[in-house]
């Protein structure tokens, strides 16, 4: 519990001081003091978080559905804005002084300096002519006309002014590339995930099975942003690759049956050959995993809680709950679901975290098709999901396993992806045999 905590300080205190310093940069930088948007600019550095937390916690708190939805959206955004507005403005901190280096000269070389007036020309006596009697001029009295006054010099711009203008260009330039990305990336995760497909060799698989075809679906996340929509595009998307088999790799939601069980029936069109297969994923777990997994039985998936089952092409499907399920007495057990098979026979593993891979080449698994990663989700995120997974996205070989992982077709927090993109994958099993 102590622990608990000092990482909350902690996190809370590195929340307060990024949002300090994007107040900083985008409102206190560019705004002049007790201007409305400078008092705009404040609320919003307040407010904006608050939304960020309430979205993160509704949930939890068992807050009304609706209220969930409200806050999700501008919560859930402002956390992605925040992370790539405080990139940009970071890269604009080298920006800054070679910016305003460069106009401190611009102005230095256009700013002319006042100069002095000619003197006026003095004419020249006429002389006399020869003679007596040569009238002789009267000297000029007319004084010459006064010389024009030097133009005055422009005001060269201050240092201050200077300050001004690359703070709101850095700034500027940040929230514009901030909004772009998180734009696209939201773009991408509402349109629906792309088909993608991989051939993977198995040695034991029969030539009967050759070119057999598993559409790999997880990380779905229904919840407040993503519902029955985007169920449907994922539906209608699996259904057109025409798969042997389907297989749900977990994290399928984000809330209860009695919220998102509308959002989840289309789950029911879908249709292969041998039918379609779920596990469980950590987020069931949060969601009330009995609940959901009665659920998607009823709904025509088949849930593998640590068992499995032969496929008539010749191999076996095995699945293992997810290991967040170990509180609850219901985590992966490798024994049950794999322990008394013929090993002469191929199986293919559902499990949803890549990191139990390692107990998948002990009890000789040819294949384990996994989820949770999200790519990483929001770039740079694949280099921190590196650090706890195996493999983060695609195709490896651990011993005489191999292991694919799905990007997911969903989205966790906020509905964005960058570098990332959402996936359905069509495994297509190749006999080396055939």
């Amino acid at each position: 519990m102590v622990v608990f905590l000092l990482v909350m300080v902690v996190v809370l205190a590195l929340l307060g001081a990024v949002h300090w310093y994007v107040w900083r940069r985008l409102v206190r930088d560019v705004t002049r003091r007790g201007s409305l948007p400078r008092r705009l600019g404040t609320a919003a550095a307040v407010v904006l978080p608050l939304l960020s937390f309430a979205a993160l916690g509704s949930a939890r708190a068992g807050a009304p559905f609706r209220l969930q939805q409200v806050v999700a959206w501008p919560g859930f955004l402002w956390l992605a804005l925040l992370l790539y507005v405080t990139l940009a403005l970071v890269v604009g901190e080298a920006v800054r002084p070679l910016l305003r280096a460069w106009l401190a000269r611009k102005d230095a070389k256009a700013a002319v300096p006042a100069t002095a007036a000619a003197p006026a020309p003095v004419p020249e006596p006429v002389p006399a002519a020869a003679g007596p009697s040569a009238p002789v001029e009267p000297p000029a009295t007319d004084s010459p006309a006064p010389a024009p006054a030097p133009p005055t010099a422009p005001a060269a711009p201050t240092d201050v002014s200077r300050r001004l203008f690359v703070s709101r260009v850095v700034g500027g330039a940040a929230a514009a590339a901030a909004v772009g990305t998180v734009g696209y990336g939201t773009y991408g995760v509402l349109r629906g995930p792309r088909i993608k497909r991989v051939t993977v060799p198995l040695a034991k698989v029969p030539r009967a099975a050759h070119g057999y075809r598993i559409a790999v679906v997880s990380d779905i996340h229904l919840g407040p942003i993503l519902g029955r929509a985007h169920t449907q595009r994922i539906v209608d998307a699996i259904n057109s690759t025409q798969p042997d088999l389907i297989a749900v790799v977990g994290d399928l939601v984000d809330g209860t049956v009695e919220n998102l069980g509308p959002a989840a029936e289309p789950l029911a069109r879908l249709r292969a050959r041998h039918g379609s297969f779920f596990v469980t994923g950590n987020h069931e777990y949060f969601s009330g995993a009995d609940a959901w997994v009665d659920h998607v039985r009823e709904l025509g998936l088949r849930p593998l809680r640590n068992e499995r089952v032969e496929i008539a092409a010749g191999f076996d499907l095995a699945g293992v709950d997810d290991i967040a399920g170990e509180s609850e007495g219901q985590g992966p057990d490798f024994v049950r679901a794999l322990g008394d098979r013929d090993r002469a026979r191929a199986a293919v593993l559902l499990a949803h975290q890549p990191v139990v891979v390692h107990d998948a080449v002990r009890h000789g698994v040819d294949l384990q098709l996994s989820g949770h990663t999200h790519g990483g989700q929001l770039w740079p995120g694949n280099y921190l999901a590196e650090l706890a997974n195996p493999t983060v996205a695609g195709l490896e070989r651990y011993g005489d396993t191999q292991l694919y992982v799905s990007r997911g077709a969903g989205a966790w927090g906020p509905p964005v992806r960058v570098g990332a993109p959402s996936d359905i994958t069509l495994v297509q099993l190749a006999s080396k045999q055939a």
